[in-house]
């Protein structure tokens, strides 16, 4: 197997190093990373400008820095290795939760491998900015490698959040009922209006997801499609015009 390791917090996160070296135990590793930090990219490519890729020390592993996002990287990567049939994106030190799926430049650079038809699998923590490097997550991180790099499992893409100290793990499905994200107005020290995005935690959420499990110290896995339409408002949409290009009805 060939693994292409990639992340949004650059090249050289130890979230990045930690997941190499677990996954170093399944297949062949390379990886291709961010120079700088990406979080919260989503799923921008560059298209204006050419990329560059620099080979770069991380530990033993073949490594390359490159000048774009999780998603350039995961393309790059993947056209320059033959044989690389899977992506894993982190281990990001932060959470990729609910609605935070669709800023999250992690899940990017799995999401870009899914497109490509490759498998991918996206790695966050709920470490935020915190040291040392996540290592003594490694027992679980191994049993989540062993159960989603298995030859028959058919799962394209995958969300995977550890909390700080995992009890156990579970499968999860996404938390959409609330959103997390939050503008607070400020000043700077010029008097100049400013903002800041930010997360609030969010308090309630439903038994069964992704921020559940996490708050309940479980590793959430979130199978994860490509295809966003809404399939039952679609029938319903079909059910009341069911020809094509007729008008609604006043």
């Amino acid at each position: 197997m060939r693994i292409l390791i990639t992340n949004d917090d650059g090249i050289h996160s130890p979230g990045l190093l930690t997941l190499a070296r677990a996954a170093s135990r399944f297949g062949d590793v390379r990886i291709v990373a961010p120079h700088v930090e990406q979080s919260s990219m989503g799923h921008a490519i560059t298209s204006a400008r050419p990329l560059s890729w620099r080979k770069t020390v991380v530990e033993s592993f073949e490594a390359y820095r490159v000048d774009g996002t999780p998603a350039d990287c995961v393309a790059l990567g993947a056209s320059q290795w033959d044989g690389v049939n899977t992506v894993l994106s982190g281990i990001n030190l932060g959470p990729n939760l609910g609605n935070a799926m669709w800023h999250s430049g992690t899940l990017a650079g799995a999401k870009q491998a899914a497109l490509l038809g490759l498998r991918g699998i996206a790695l966050s923590t709920s470490m935020i900015g915190e040291d040392p490097a996540p290592g003594h997550l490694e027992p679980f991180l191994s049993q989540v490698l062993e159960l989603l790099l298995h030859a028959e499992a058919d799962l394209p893409l995958v969300n995977v959040n550890f909390p700080r100290e995992p009890k156990g793990i579970m499968w999860t499905r996404q938390a959409v009922r609330h959103y997390d994200g939050h503008v607070v107005p400020g000043q700077d020290p010029m008097g100049r209006r400013h903002f800041w995005f930010i997360v609030k935690p969010i308090e309630q959420v439903e038994e069964g997801t992704d921020l559940w499990a996490v708050q309940r110290g479980m590793v959430s896995m979130t199978p994860l499609r490509l295809d966003l339409t809404d399939h039952a408002r679609l029938a319903e949409a079909r059910a009341r015009h069911p020809r094509e290009g007729d008008a609604p009805r006043s």
